[in-house]
């Protein structure tokens, strides 16, 4: 219970009462990132072409290092 003129408790990311995002609200942040910043977020495995996915985990890994987990493409 909050008393009326009680300040409000900070908010966080780590606020368990709101729902994970949804698939569709992931979709409508990369548009949004794309619209406004001109940044394309991709997920690899989403990329059907061989080499162009490729092609984006090359550049990913040279600009940010290898990934830590996940699926390692045979390696």
């Amino acid at each position: 219970m909050r008393l009326p003129d009680a300040p409000r408790p900070p908010r966080s990311c780590l606020d368990l009462a709101r729902s994970p995002s949804t698939a569709m609200d992931i979709d409508a942040m990369r548009a949004a990132a794309w619209h406004r910043h001109g940044v394309a977020a991709l997920a690899v495995e989403d990329i059907t072409d061989p080499w162009l996915r490729q092609a984006v985990i090359n550049e990913a890994s040279r600009r940010w290092g290898r990934r830590h987990g996940g699926d390692q493409h045979g390696r």
